[in-house]
């Protein structure tokens, strides 16, 4: 059973350049941090892919095991895990996501 939710998450992350894991969508975020997370990337305008865990709690709960990362939201760039709402802001109020995106070759605003 784990080996297929991973198989999923993995093949989202390989799909999309920029992948975020969140409660909701993007257009209507279900908790506060997927919201901030969501706001950071349409502030830079970065294209990204969301995935809504409240639709599929094999994934909400996958998730967690896949990053060994307890809290959602969760985002991917390029395959790589940047973190949750804390890191994502603190990266973006310092510059450091904007660096990442773009050395990741992320189109931004």
């Amino acid at each position: 059973m784990e080996n297929v939710v991973f198989d999923r998450i993995q093949k989202e992350i390989d799909a999309h350049d920029v992948v975020l894991f969140m409660k909701g969508e993007a257009a209507y975020p279900q908790c506060g941090f997927s919201s901030l997370v969501v706001q950071v990337l349409s502030q830079l305008g970065v294209t990204f892919r969301d995935i809504n865990v409240l639709e599929d709690n094999d994934i909400r709960e996958g998730i967690k095991e896949f990053t060994k990362w307890p809290t959602i939201p969760q985002l991917y760039v390029k395959g790589e895990f940047v973190g949750g709402c804390d890191i994502v802001r603190e990266m973006y109020e310092s510059g450091e996501l904007q660096k990442l995106m773009q050395d990741k070759g992320v189109q931004i605003a």
